[in-house]
């Protein structure tokens, strides 16, 4: 049965594959002229029509042919009003590009999983079951049939791994307990590391150190990582999770290591990898790095001095056996600008105030203060996090997540979020004025407001180039 146009079935990504335009910019039109009009999933996700994408489109193709985007909505506006749908073909009037269909993309992670018949998928879906139920004695029997029967690498990539997986998404989704979240990455993590302690001496001489930057607690990539190496002979020395600058720097001098591997989560344990990729640096030491949140954010990869050992854990460890032999130091493709040091500093010095106004702002929205705390230091972290990477931008992608989150855990109205950004977007201006330019510019893209600081309409980026030179 064919779909309508009118069905809403395209999430975010799909409509940014589609149409080119970015998610904040498709906030920013929705927040600001209602176009387009996405539904919402039980958990919080946008979903749009083709209509909405051909509306977008036609959006986009008034921009090309000179109007900006809000002389472009009120065209569109005044068509709907005078001679009905502008998307229909009419002698004179503007037209819709033509669209070609989707992919449909269900909301949220895909999950790959075993055939129906497989005796692992079984497995993963009975130690999930377990896991889910705190039952400890059937999830750890679970495991140890599935390494009877099993290699350890499969069982570890195709059972514990995806399981994980699938437990976490159900807790974004408000389906699992965080407790029972914490419950199967405990019992995942102790036998990882039950593992890794009965793998035989190696039977190679170069030291690999894998662990984890300051205020990264996600330690369950690293040490399948290691797990991994260290069962094909590589002499791997596992540092665990929120490792101080300084003892990586004492390590690095006493073991002399041929390669440290780091990885980050979030965006602001990004940037803590990025001031270790210094330390490791001046150590003429080489990085290689990976996380989900280099995944997320390609862009990120030209920030951090190292090798990027991609998306898929599985093929991490081929990677780093090609790099052994040739591995050296590397320097970053991309650093921040002086704008964006200059901002870092003043908004550091700023913050608190930002803040404090903030807290006064939302003292009737009805948002409870612990959420509102949890917000400003999430917010704040990340800004900083993003102007130490040299990129604003980088912030985007939380801001679905943060909706989803608050919808799915705390039921809060999303209209709350809303007016937490317009909160925190007028203390901005309020504190940093043009030297907080990026960061202002930044909420405006996000609100769908006007600059005070420039004329004309810019993205972040290209302002910043035009300001640097």
């Amino acid at each position: 049965m064919a779909q309508s146009n009118d069905t809403p079935i395209f999430n975010l990504k799909a409509v940014v594959q589609e149409t080119g335009l970015k998610p904040d910019t498709l906030r920013a039109w929705e927040r600001r002229y209602g176009l387009p009009e996405p539904k919402r999933t039980p958990s919080g996700h946008r979903l749009y029509t083709q209509r909405d994408i051909d509306v977008l489109k036609w959006l986009i193709a008034r921009q090309d042919e000179g109007l900006n985007i809000s002389r472009a909505v009120a065209l569109w506006q005044e068509l709907a009003r005078d001679v009905g749908d502008p998307l229909q073909p009419r002698s004179g009037a503007p037209t819709a590009p033509n669209a070609r269909p989707l992919t449909t993309n269900p909301p949220g992670p895909a999950i790959p999983t075993a055939g129906a018949g497989d005796t692992l998928a079984g497995l993963s879906e009975q130690w999930v079951s377990a896991c889910l139920s705190f039952d400890e004695q059937s999830a750890e029997s679970i495991l140890s049939s599935a390494f009877a029967l099993f290699p350890v690498e499969i069982v570890c990539l195709e059972l514990i791994q995806r399981g994980l997986a699938l437990i976490g998404s159900g807790w974004y989704e408000g389906k699992v307990t965080v407790q029972q979240e914490h419950f199967a990455t405990a019992l995942a993590i102790r036998r990882l590391e039950a593992l890794l302690a009965a793998t035989p001496p190696p039977s190679r001489n170069e030291r690999i150190l894998v662990g984890c930057p300051p205020e990264e607690s996600h330690t369950f990539v690293p040490l399948m990582l290691s797990l991994l190496l260290r069962r094909r002979g590589w002499n791997v020395l596992y540092l665990g999770a929120d490792i101080p600058m300084r003892s990586l720097e004492l390590t690095v001098k006493t073991t002399r290591p041929t390669l440290v591997i780091l990885t980050a989560q979030q965006l602001h344990t990004a940037a803590s990898l990025l001031e270790m990729s210094q330390v490791l640096l001046s150590e003429r030491i080489p990085l290689a790095y990976g996380g989900l949140i280099f995944n997320l954010l390609r862009d990120l990869v030209d920030v951090i001095p190292g090798y990027f050992l991609g998306t898929q854990l599985e093929h991490a460890v081929r990677q780093v056996e090609q790099l052994m032999p040739m591995a050296r130091p590397m320097v970053a493709t991309r650093t921040a600008g002086r704008e964006y040091v200059d901002t870092l500093h003043f908004f550091q010095e700023r913050k608190a105030r930002i803040e404090a106004d903030v807290w006064k702002s939302m003292e009737y929205t009805g948002m409870p203060q612990r959420h509102l705390a949890n917000a400003n230091a999430n917010l704040g972290r990340n800004i900083i996090a993003a102007l130490t990477l040299g990129d604003i931008e980088f912030l985007g992608p939380d801001m679905d997540w943060i909706e989803g989150l608050l919808v799915n855990h705390f039921q809060m109205p999303v209209h709350l979020l809303d007016d937490y950004l317009e909160a925190y977007y007028a203390a901005v201006r309020t504190h940093l004025g043009e030297r907080g330019a990026p960061i202002v510019q930044w909420f405006e893209q996000l609100l769908g407001v006007e600059s005070p600081f420039r004329a004309t309409e810019l993205p972040i980026n290209e302002a910043n180039q035009r300001r640097s030179q």
